[in-house]
């Protein structure tokens, strides 16, 4: 423990000095200065003592005024004579004296006391500043004029007082260190090495109480310490101030084993042993030693290539076998290489980058890599710190993604030469990624010109409000869209159509971060395909028409089979194209009615199973009508199974499951729904309701699963209504 540059020790000296000085100045004044005064040689005498003693003095009369000083009075109090002879000591130097406590005591010194000692007095003096002094007062008798006096001697004790409260601060700042230490400490004494002292972490990690350690030796608290002969070992500590002991073996009061580090530090007449427990720290060196052996494993016998390299220098520290197999040098060769002889980067380069990797701020990289046959290799490496032998290395596990590079780059290729525009957009309608083709498709000079300008393709670019609420509908609750048409907004305003196929991107959490997309301008398609939608509606329409004529009380049915089955298959996420198909095809389901005769058609009454047998044909008949026409849908087969059913129950095929194709799936739900809710000859309408009891009873039996649930949620969620004739 210091004070500036001096020790305890020091101190203690200092202030051990200072105080045998004053008993031998308090013994010099009152043994050379007689009580009385009877011949002027002694007085002469006396007097050259007083002006000799170092500390000041005063003689004060019978009314306390100043006779005579020495003249270290006057050095110390910055006082002169013609200030002081003929003063009260209380009003000497602008009344800085003036302490009631002094002028009652010299009050008494001549009538009553003779005398008093170590009066102590601290006080702020005008030209000295903050002094502490020691007063002792004696009475005296001069002969030569027969009056007694009083000899006040005055000492400086300030330096004391501050060395004696260095000292105490000192013991005090060492006694909470001692008492709150983590590490056990017991205090020794030199002679034979018994405990004196032992603080409260002591009693904490071995169980014996301050009261059980005291006088027992460190042997008897389990501390199996061997110092050999214990006088040798204290000249020894005497000589260096402090041994140390490393891996003492202790066994505490329960009986526990525990490993410590001992420290003998020399505190003058004790001895101070700290005591440290490394149980828990040897254990974390064996288990890191153990993490250390089970990385070496992997590390050796891992298939990735794997380097640990200094990131102070860029040198590979080791290397695994797969490595070496990789790059074709030996262990030994590459441990003679930097990184950078291997990095095609420059040296700036690759120790940026390993910086980075060192602070953890990147860990993944894409570099080029030299092999030792000179092949150059695209690689991508995943870096990071890893601390093995009190070291910081990085770990560095390499891929070779050459060909996915190569990959990538025709992808790229193909990317910017399709025909097809191809893009990717945010959920909020801004694109992030547009080809040359995509831009071209709308009008603008580049895919850079495109992204800027269109900040929301949605708004942007739809012609119909619809499409856009249809669109972002089905990405939400789906993913995904294929093939949706709809018209689109060119930069100079012209419409076209088009044909969108797109997915979202979600994240863990199953937000979209982005849709990706492919468009396709199916204008002149569009247009071509029209006129023949209409000429092959018109022709539709009138087959239509001519079964209705000959089933009067169907009338209507066919159309309103067609509206839900459209919009079935609108909820269930089906192509603009296939829902045109199955709309053509419902509109003239009953084709083959014609062939069935009018009265078994407007028979009020229940059909006989002949007159059924009959009925169930119409089935056959429309496929055969319509099986030579060429339609862009196969309508004849649609016609052919819609009343086929899951299970293989229905006619004519007893077709199942996959069987049936997914438009005549439809058209089976919304025939039956439309069929049980209407009127027919033979009974009034059972309404809505138990159309649909019947959809959901026989649901994944009769009817697919998909199908009967778009449905129901169409009637159930949505509101949908079968349209009256």
């Amino acid at each position: 423990m210091k004070e500036g540059n001096k020790t305890k020790k020091q101190l203690v000296h200092e202030l051990t000095e200072l105080r045998s000085q004053n008993a031998t100045l308090k013994k010099s004044i009152t043994g050379s200065i007689s009580a009385e005064f009877a011949a002027e040689e002694a007085r002469r005498y006396a007097e050259s003592i007083v002006e000799t003693v170092r500390e000041p003095l005063l003689i004060l009369d019978a009314d306390l005024k100043i006779i005579s000083a020495n003249r270290n009075f006057y050095r110390t109090f910055k006082v002169t004579p013609s200030e002081t002879i003929g003063s009260f000591i209380y009003n000497l130097g602008n009344e800085q004296w003036d302490i009631p406590k002094l002028r009652e005591l010299l009050e008494e010194v001549l009538p009553e006391k003779e005398a008093f000692d170590d009066f102590e007095v601290a006080h702020n003096f005008q030209d000295i500043g903050h002094k502490i002094m020691l007063l002792n007062a004696r009475q005296i008798y001069r002969k030569d004029i027969g009056a007694k006096m009083i000899l006040l001697a005055i000492e400086d004790i300030t330096e004391h007082k501050r060395l004696e409260n260095l000292l105490t601060e000192s013991e005090e700042r060492y006694r909470r260190l001692f008492e709150t230490a983590s590490d056990g400490i017991v205090l020794l004494e030199k002679r034979e090495g018994k405990i004196t002292h032992a603080n409260p972490a002591t009693e904490k990690m071995l169980g014996y109480t301050n009261k059980e350690s005291i006088g027992n030796k460190l042997q008897d608290i389990g501390v199996l310490l061997d110092m050999g002969d214990f006088q040798t070992t204290m000249q020894n500590l005497n000589k260096s101030g402090i041994i140390n002991y490393d891996d003492v073996p202790v066994k505490t009061k329960s009986g526990q084993h525990i490993d410590t580090d001992i420290y003998l530090v020399d505190r003058a007449r004790l001895v101070q042993c700290n005591i440290r427990d490394i149980t828990e720290h040897k254990l974390e060196e064996e288990a890191l030693s153990e993490s250390e052996a089970r990385y070496r494993s992997l590390f050796e016998n891992n298939h990735a290539v794997m380097l640990l390299i200094d990131p102070d220098n860029g040198a590979i520290v080791d290397a695994n076998a797969a490595a070496c197999a990789y790059y074709g040098w030996s262990r030994e060769e590459l441990e003679r290489r930097r990184i950078d002889e291997i990095n095609t980067l420059t040296s700036e380069e690759v120790s940026a980058e390993m910086q980075l990797a060192r602070a953890e701020k990147r860990n993944n990289f894409f570099f080029k890599h030299r092999r030792a046959d000179g092949t150059i290799r695209d690689v991508e490496v995943y870096s990071g710190p890893i601390l093995l032998k009190g070291k910081t290395l990085l770990y560095s596990i390499v891929h070779d993604v050459t060909n996915r590079k190569q990959a990538e780059e025709r992808y790229r290729s193909i990317f910017e030469n399709a025909q097809e525009g191809i893009f990717r957009s945010t959920p909020d309608g801004r694109i992030i990624i547009s080809n040359q083709a995509m831009a071209t498709m709308f009008g603008y000079e580049s895919p850079e010109e495109m992204m800027t300008v269109v900040t929301d393709v949605n708004r942007q670019h739809y012609v119909n409000p619809e499409d856009r609420r249809k669109l972002k509908e089905m990405i939400e609750e789906h993913g995904l869209t294929k093939g949706y048409e709809a018209q689109n907004s060119r930069k100079d305003g012209s419409i076209i159509w088009i044909s969108l196929t797109m997915q979202a991107v979600r994240d863990e959490k199953g937000q979209i971060m982005y849709c990706d997309g492919i468009i396709e301008d199916i204008t002149n398609r569009k247009q071509s395909v029209e006129r023949i939608r209409k000429a092959l509606g018109a022709t539709v329409q009138a087959i239509a028409v001519t079964v209705e004529t000959r089933d009067p009380y169907t009338a209507g049915h066919q159309r309103r089979v067609a509206d839900l089955a459209c919009a079935i298959a609108t909820e269930m996420n089906l192509p603009i194209d296939r829902i045109d198909g199955i709309r053509m095809a419902a509109a003239i389901h009953d084709l083959g009615k014609i062939s069935v005769p009018t009265d078994i058609l407007s028979k009020p009454t229940k059909l006989t199973n002949i007159e059924f047998s009959l009925i169930k044909t119409h089935s056959q008949s429309g496929y055969d009508i319509l099986k030579d026409i060429d339609f862009p849908w196969p309508l004849a087969e649609i016609i052919y199974q819609h009343h086929e059913r899951m299970d293989g129950s229905g006619y004519p095929r007893n077709l199942k499951g996959d069987d049936i194709l997914m438009e005549a799936r439809i058209m089976a739900v919304a025939d039956v729904v439309e069929a049980i809710a209407s009127h027919r000859p033979y009974r009034p309408g059972l309404g809505i309701d138990v159309a649909l009891e019947e959809i959901e009873k026989n649901r994944g039996t009769f009817y697919d699963n998909a199908v009967a649930d778009a449905c129901l949620r169409l009637f159930r969620e949505k509101g949908f209504q079968l349209k009256s004739t």
